[in-house]
């Protein structure tokens, strides 16, 4: 893989080089999400409003512009979560066993322990549904945030946390499939797996036109929308069907991750955000009362504390048990920092909250104690994690001095 160099000519691209440029991009998607989602809150608490929130369920054709967003755009980003799972399991941080573990193993952790927080506040209640809602890291904020602390961070750090997202995704992508989908019409499923194994037999046959794969997948979106399973899981079967074979940066999979990668970065994501975070606090809504519901509860202590627990003490005993090791140089309260972090649900814990609940009430409090939760594991990480760098960096001074 290779890049021009602006004086040299042409330089090799190290995957060291590959993964800051991800970082990077990371960065700014997190930065742009904290802007829109700013505007998007102002906005419908504003003189503009009412305008605002009608503006999203406006009808174009069969569905409302929130729901062409919710289902239709996000099966975009599944289908770009997708790409980048399957690229880890070809050949990235999941494509092993030893490489993998402590982060897969850490984000099952991050998601357990949450759930079962959120559980036990709301058990016997009906809000029980939103157990899956403070189970999600989003990996453009956690990314985001963690890139303001620079090049400080070890860069075994950094790769956790994004090993540890990506596994997550896939967590959360079958959390969806398997406790989020409502009537099953099994006709219309069969018909959307018919096409999913066409698919698969199409790129056995080594056939690399976009084009099939792309309209082989609409059709599988929508009889899976018909069918009470997700539409956006479509998106994750169709990834998994186009090739990825040879040259990395050459394959289909490459080509159409690399031309998603911006779109799914600074239009969908961001488009998701206003979408979803337009929410009205006037009226009788009073913020205390809220914050005290058990489901805000459930969701705020799901992410400040299930997430970090849930991944250190995860992490810890799979290391204790010898799956797998520390990265070389890393401590403990290090990631234990890091995965406060993990605690930033936003983009998937609301898209978790819109499947979990009908009622627009435990909706709209479940989003705000999203924010609040996110929010204050993104402010603790970064906190607690620049104190860590500033003691390596003491200690290291003090090395240096004393040789």
């Amino acid at each position: 893989m290779f890049r021009k160099h602006k004086t040299t000519g042409i330089e090799r691209i190290t995957f060291r080089q590959v993964f800051y440029d991800f970082f990077e991009n990371e960065k700014s998607a997190g930065l742009m999400l904290v802007i829109v989602t700013l505007i998007s809150l102002i906005t419908a608490n504003s003189a503009w409003g009412e305008q605002y929130l009608r503006f999203w369920q406006l009808t174009l054709g069969p569905y409302t512009i929130l729901e062409w967003v919710n289902d239709g755009l996000m099966a975009i980003f599944f289908l770009f979560v997708g790409l980048e799972l399957q690229k880890e399991f070809y050949s990235g941080t999941l494509s092993n066993f030893k490489n993998g573990s402590l982060p897969v193993i850490g984000a099952l952790g991050g998601m357990i322990l949450p759930a079962t927080i959120y559980a036990a506040i709301n058990y016997g209640k009906p809000t029980i549904s939103g157990a899956g809602i403070p189970t999600a890291t989003d990996i453009a904020f956690s990314v985001g945030i963690l890139s303001l602390l620079g090049k400080r961070v070890p860069f075994s750090l950094k790769v956790f946390l994004t090993a540890l997202a990506v596994a997550d995704d896939l967590g959360a992508i079958i959390v969806i499939a398997f406790f989020y989908s409502s009537s099953i019409v099994y006709l219309n499923l069969l018909i959307a797996l018919g096409i999913f194994l066409l698919l698969l037999g199409i790129n056995r046959l080594k056939v690399k036109n976009v084009w099939v794969y792309l309209l082989g997948g609409v059709v599988m979106w929508y009889f899976m929308h018909h069918s009470g399973v997700h539409a956006t899981i479509a998106g994750v079967l169709l990834a998994f069907t186009i090739p990825l074979e040879g040259e990395p940066d050459k394959s289909l999979s490459y080509r159409i991750q690399h031309f998603l990668d911006k779109p799914v970065a600074f239009f969908i994501m961001p488009l998701f955000a206003l979408a979803n975070t337009a929410i009205s606090l006037g009226g009788n809504f009073n913020l205390v009362e809220e914050f005290t519901h058990t489901n805000s509860l459930g969701i705020i202590a799901g992410l400040v504390l299930g997430k970090p627990l849930g991944i250190t003490l995860f992490a810890m005993a799979s290391v204790a048990l010898g799956f797998c090791s520390l990265p070389k140089g890393i401590r403990w309260m290090e990631m234990l920092a890091v995965s406060m972090l993990a605690g930033i649900g936003f983009t998937m814990s609301i898209f978790v909250t819109l499947l979990s609940f009908d009622d627009d009430y435990l909706i709209k409090i479940s989003k705000i104690a999203i924010l609040l939760g996110s929010s204050l594991s993104a402010i603790l990480g970064y906190v607690v994690l620049n104190y860590m760098m500033k003691k390596r960096e003491k200690e290291f001074q003090e090395m240096k001095q004393a040789e």
